[in-house]
């Protein structure tokens, strides 16, 4: 953690995500390796989500802190249900899991609104799983790289809308491979 000071929070977030993406997208690593490389780096840097969004990297990482918990719960939870544990631990880890979903789209909002709604585009995506379908779109920052967003969140959605940045229709999802990929 000492290197990680040295060097900077966001230096380290940063090169961290974008080796696991890369990683990923070379198949040197599956969807749940990726998940729990997430989930590990974020545990071990020990820093909470900020309550102020004043710059794309605060906004990313809180995007970011979510989105790894909410995925990593629901992975517990699919596996705790797959392998036919008590219906206890399932519902905690979906519980947990559905919780950090919804403050994923909450810290969302906070970067959007913070970037102005502006060069920003969101969309229905194509999807193979039947539960997602018609639900999870896609919202894209198109100034920064590796910025792809993912909701089902209806009021998010709504706001999307109604800022005219959600084009109707469907599209295949810029990172498609990993989207559809169970894990």
């Amino acid at each position: 953690m000492a290197y990680c000071r040295r060097r900077g929070l966001f230096d380290n977030f940063f090169d961290h995500r974008n080796s696991l993406i890369i990683q990923y997208k070379n198949g040197d690593i599956s969807k749940r390796e990726f998940l729990e490389g997430n989930f590990d780096f974020v545990e071990q840097m020990n820093v909470k989500p900020f309550s102020q969004i004043d710059s794309y990297e605060k906004g990313m990482y809180n995007y970011q802190y979510y989105n790894v918990l909410a995925k990593y719960y629901t992975m517990l939870a699919k596996d705790m249900k797959r392998e036919g544990q008590s219906d206890k631990y399932y519902t905690y880890y979906l519980n947990e899991g559905n919780y950090y979903y919804r403050e994923k789209d909450r810290a969302t909002l906070q970067l959007l609104r913070f970037l102005d709604f502006k060069n920003i585009e969101a969309y229905f995506i194509k999807v193979e799983s039947k539960f997602l379908k018609d639900k999870l779109y896609e919202i894209v920052l198109k100034d920064y790289e590796y910025a792809i967003f993912h909701s089902k969140s209806k009021w998010l959605l709504e706001i999307l809308r109604k800022e005219g940045i959600f084009i109707e229709g469907k599209k295949v999802s810029l990172i498609d491979e990993y989207i559809n990929e169970t894990y």
